[in-house]
């Protein structure tokens, strides 16, 4: 059997191979603290479920959806209006999509053509990348520096290599590095756009989960950020929907147009229960929103005090639902780390290595897991001594 060439980018899935440690560690009834994988824990709120449920009993909501119901296009609309204070046509303006990670696989392959050139952030969210290699695009990486705050530094871009790029992907609030950018950022980003006829992609599913009283808006709130590109939002985190697999693709209508074309052409559309679900969380209650934010902080809070207790000392992420630090200076590589971490205490992080090549040295942790097991992992590890030089 023969396979398509462009399978050679790829190897197993990060996340794919932890599950698999996990699984191994699991069947040998051995303890595991699973940190790696941004999966939460903490369900919808009722009336979310409950809208999602009444759809579901429903025997007509079981045909094709086909496109988006207009009520879900007309939610994300005033949704959009009321908590980023940005104007949406619902019509031309948004698309759903089958999740954030649905959207950025594909995304690519309605802006690019073989050989094209599109700026990725360094480290970053694996399919960031390879959304852009399935489309046969050649990538350079932008690096998110931890002297800069993690923020990218545009007038660094080679002349020759913004003149060649067609698309760009930029997410603050940052998974894995947690940073966000300052709104001067967002104006020079447009700027730089604009110049060199660049479309953006800014992906932005942790605006909610800010901490320390700090808020974060939209990219398409910015002037001129509608000529430019799009945003990516997502229920997964916010409302606790990463299983029903709810994102949403807003911006620029040309961008828009021409992925709901691709998309037209590749699935049917959301299940109608989901998408009843999805007008429930964003036009519902929205109390729950804050009551996620604080729990994460919570756990944030006793994972970085603990670990400094133990001599690792974590800076305290302002946003999104992971801590991204260095590894302990006793170790060289952080797959050396996170291997010891699992082997040894049963606590599995994802190596910094997994998000591109300025990832080397860095690890990220997932708070996704209750006080109770947290405080587990962190008395496994003390246990473990692995923190401990000689």
């Amino acid at each position: 059997m023969k396979f398509a060439k462009r399978m050679n980018h790829f190897s197993e899935g990060i996340f794919t191979k932890l599950l698999d440690i996990k699984r191994r560690r699991l069947e040998h009834g051995q303890p595991v603290i699973d940190l790696s994988v941004g999966t939460p824990n903490i369900p919808p709120a009722q009336h979310i479920m409950n809208a999602l449920c009444e759809a579901a009993a429903d025997p007509a909501n079981y045909i094709y959806a086909v496109n988006d119901q207009s009520e879900l296009l007309q939610a994300a609309s005033e949704w959009y209006q009321e908590r980023y204070h940005v104007e949406l046509d619902p019509q031309t303006e948004i698309c759903s999509l089958l999740g954030s990670q649905e959207g950025l696989a594909h995304i690519s392959l309605s802006i690019v053509d073989e050989g094209d050139l599109v700026l990725v952030p360094d480290p970053c969210y694996p399919v960031f990348a390879d959304g852009p290699l399935l489309a046969g695009a050649e990538l350079y990486y932008l690096p998110q520096k931890e002297e800069h705050n993690y923020v990218i530094q545009l007038h660094e871009i080679p002349e020759a290599v913004a003149q060649r790029a067609k698309f760009m992907l930029v997410s603050y609030p940052n998974n894995p590095t947690t940073a966000m950018a300052p709104d001067s950022f967002y104006g020079e980003l447009i700027a730089f756009a604009k110049k060199y006829n660049i479309i953006v992609l800014h992906d932005n599913a942790y605006s909610e989960l800010v901490f320390d009283g700090k808020t974060c808006g939209s990219f398409l709130a910015y002037p001129g950020a509608m000529d430019v590109g799009i945003e990516f939002n997502s229920l997964s985190k916010t409302y606790g929907l990463a299983g029903a697999r709810i994102g949403f693709c807003l911006g620029n209508a040309a961008v828009v147009s021409t992925l709901k074309k691709l998309k037209s052409n590749m699935d049917y559309g959301m299940f109608i229960p989901i998408q009843r679900a999805a007008i429930s969380a964003i036009t519902g209650d929205q109390s729950d929103v804050a009551r996620v934010r604080a729990i994460y902080e919570e756990r944030r809070d006793m994972l970085c005090e603990g670990f400094a207790k133990l001599g690792w000392a974590i800076n305290k992420p302002e946003a999104t639902m992971f801590i991204w630090t260095r590894i302990p200076a006793h170790y060289d590589t952080s797959e050396q780390f996170a291997t010891d971490l699992v082997t040894k205490a049963g606590v599995i992080v994802t190596p910094g290595s997994a998000f591109g090549p300025s990832g080397e040295g860095y690890v990220r942790l997932a708070l996704v897991q209750d006080i109770e097991q947290l405080q587990q992992a962190l008395d496994a590890v003390g246990e473990s001594g692995i923190l401990i030089t000689d």
